[in-house]
């Protein structure tokens, strides 16, 4: 997910709500008014998104034409749709595989984590440390079975490196499967098959 801020941060712009003493809650997230579009919910606070880069929207753009051209009917892969993990933490990963019966109608607003098979995140400046390690952990423990994290590499700073996890049902922790670049290869949760190679051709 691109770059974020809190609400205390624009507070001198915008008159939030005073959060509860417990913190926010998924209910919270879809029913209060004004919140900034992709606004996330993580640990109970709110996080708001700041403009993205344009290497993150091509790489996501870049990752979404691969997966559709890969994946079987019974998948579907979505971008930036929210996913709830519990009652606190309800983030939007930068692209979702998701079990194509989950797909209830065009008024959905989220996902459960059960309806996720993979979960991807493009790591931003603003929001490595979500990016890397707060939302894997509770992706791991809402039991979403694949993690892809992309980092920004290669000599001119423009390749994709997309870092393969999947799953330990015994520790409910992802286990790295790999680094890969310039062709991203994997048989889970499907075969997918993405040259990544498209970001230098642009």
């Amino acid at each position: 997910m691109g770059g974020t801020m809190t609400a205390e941060s624009i507070e001198h712009s915008h008159e939030w709500p005073v959060p509860p003493q417990d913190g926010y809650t998924v209910d919270d997230l879809f029913t209060l008014p004004n919140l900034p579009s992709h606004t996330e919910l993580i640990d109970g606070s709110l996080i708001f998104v700041s403009p993205q880069r344009y290497f993150h929207f091509f790489v996501i753009e870049l990752l979404m034409r691969g997966l559709h051209r890969s994946l079987p009917p019974r998948l579907e892969a979505v971008r930036e749709m929210a996913v709830v993990l519990d009652r606190q933490n309800c983030p939007e990963p930068d692209i979702s595989v998701i079990s194509a019966a989950a797909v209830s109608g065009m008024d959905l607003t989220r996902f459960e984590a059960k309806d996720v098979l993979l979960a991807v995140e493009v790591v931003s400046p603003d929001s490595e440390s979500r990016d890397r390690t707060t939302k894997p952990l509770k992706y791991a423990a809402a039991g979403i079975p694949h993690f892809w994290r992309v980092e920004r590499g290669g000599d001119d700073g423009d390749e994709p490196i997309v870092h393969v996890y999947e799953l330990d049902p015994l520790t409910m922790s992802y286990v790295h499967m790999g680094m890969q670049r310039g062709q991203l290869k994997v048989d889970k949760p499907c075969t997918i098959e993405i040259d990544l190679g498209a970001v230098r051709e642009r």
